[in-house]
């Protein structure tokens, strides 16, 4: 009995690192594509289309459908909740400081449109103009933990400016979802949903608030923003906003990390792997003619949105904004050590997935843009990763040397990246 509650707070703390949800991320993508070009392929097939639910309550949905609107409503609960903080007590509460990885944000955002939608008209495939956001998005699990096996040692304004633009940028591609990929909208629904996530928001700042109480109301918003036809991870990001993120009535610390804790481990080690699993799943040797999946145009136009659209994106855009006006970098980072930055950013995989499925509903493009997700995220990866080493090494050499020549650190302006912190990037006190 004693022993169960350290070796539950150690299994806790392990799925909330960095690494681990990016190793289990990656687990679950490399599993679902090699059973889906098995010859045990129907069988994963069956699995993701295997129907469960009441479907008086219209909820009775495939496997990869539950999977896709239910549990990733968990990770952009945290996304939610992660928003709110950085927007209340985080690096966005200082426009000034926040505005050069917004607006890099912004850059990396729109070229990866451009250039999928340029690659898409010389093409001639005009049906698969509607996947233009798809290269938009970075995975924000995703791009940390590359940064945080292969960055140790770097200065750590660069892991804040990654985490302020993937911030902006889930923002921003969870506002392109709730825009561009709602057809129809159930006002009755709405209402009843907005209601409930306001009791929510009641309740949550409260004393006596407890997550058992909370879990109710929360899948009551979940459930009639899915019948509103608005895409139901937004409650996710509703449910996180509505969360205090600075510490109330004496309160040592703040509902947002405490939530923060107590959902991440769900996230990051059952929902998001899952979502990969059933996402991930691109049959080519399975398919009639493997050649025309891989020629599809989308195929192209999502990698190079990914690899060249995202690390253009945010170099061109924080060039510009910091050779035009009074606005800077963090110290110690210059505009060349952004490059791995950049492609970072071209890590797509869960939120481009998403944004694959509500794409192409039809399946025509489906497997090809999964492909391209998957092809244009470990190429951005595989790009970081070396990058970041090399100039890991570099620092790594740079500090023995100055150690060794007897110079002090204490001009350091924070700890360099370790690799073993929490998921969410910024330090909150534990």
């Amino acid at each position: 009995m004693y022993d169960a509650l350290p070796r539950r707070a150690r299994l806790r703390r392990w799925l909330s690192r960095e690494t681990t949800g990016g190793a289990l991320l990656l687990a679950a993508a490399a599993l679902a594509l090699i059973w889906a070009n098995s010859p045990f392929a129907d069988s994963y097939r069956s699995l993701s289309e295997l129907t469960v639910g009441p479907e008086a309550l219209h909820l009775d949905l495939s496997l990869s459908t539950w999977a896709a609107d239910g549990l990733l409503a968990l990770f952009f609960f945290v996304v939610g909740v992660e928003l709110k903080h950085e927007f209340v007590a985080g690096s966005l509460r200082r426009p000034r400081e926040a505005a050069v990885p917004v607006i890099a944000a912004v850059g990396g955002m729109l070229l990866p449109a451009i250039v999928f939608t340029a690659v898409i008209l010389i093409s001639g495939d005009t049906e698969a103009l509607h996947g233009w956001a798809i290269p938009t998005a970075t995975d924000i699990a995703f791009a940390l933990a590359v940064l945080a096996i292969f960055g140790r040692g770097l200065p750590p304004g660069l892991r804040t400016f990654l985490l302020t633009l993937a911030v902006v940028d889930d923002l921003l591609a969870i506002l392109i979802i709730a825009i561009f990929y709602t057809a129809t909208i159930n006002l009755a629904a709405l209402a009843v949903a907005l209601a409930t996530a306001a009791v929510f928001a009641v309740v949550v700042r409260r004393r006596w608030a407890r997550w058992w109480m909370l879990l109710p109301l929360g899948l009551v918003v979940w459930g009639f923003l899915h019948a509103s036809g608005i895409h139901a991870t937004i409650a996710g990001v509703l449910l996180g906003f509505a969360v205090p993120a600075r510490p109330l009535r004496g309160e040592s610390v703040a509902r947002t990390d405490t939530y923060d804790d107590l959902v991440r481990p769900f996230s990051s080690g059952i929902a998001l792997p899952i979502f990969a699993f059933f996402a991930a799943g691109v049959s080519v040797v399975g398919a009639s003619d493997p050649l025309a999946v891989v020629a599809q145009p989308v195929v192209l136009a999502i990698v190079m949105g990914l690899v060249i659209g995202k690390a253009t994106g945010v170099l061109a855009a924080t060039a510009l904004v910091t050779r035009t006006t009074p606005l800077r970098l963090p110290d110690g980072v210059g505009i060349r050590d952004l490059l791995p930055i950049g492609l970072l950013c071209g890590i797509g995989f869960t939120v481009s997935l998403l944004i694959t499925g509500l794409s192409f509903a039809d399946g025509v493009h489906t497997d090809g843009a999964r492909l391209g997700v998957l092809l244009g995220t470990l190429l951005s990866a595989a790009g970081a990763a070396v990058l970041l080493s090399r100039s890991a090494r570099r620092a790594r050499a740079t500090a023995s040397d100055g150690l060794s020549d007897g110079v002090s650190d204490a001009g350091s302006t924070g700890p360099a990246i370790d690799g073993d912190g929490p998921a969410l990037g910024y330090d909150r006190g534990r």
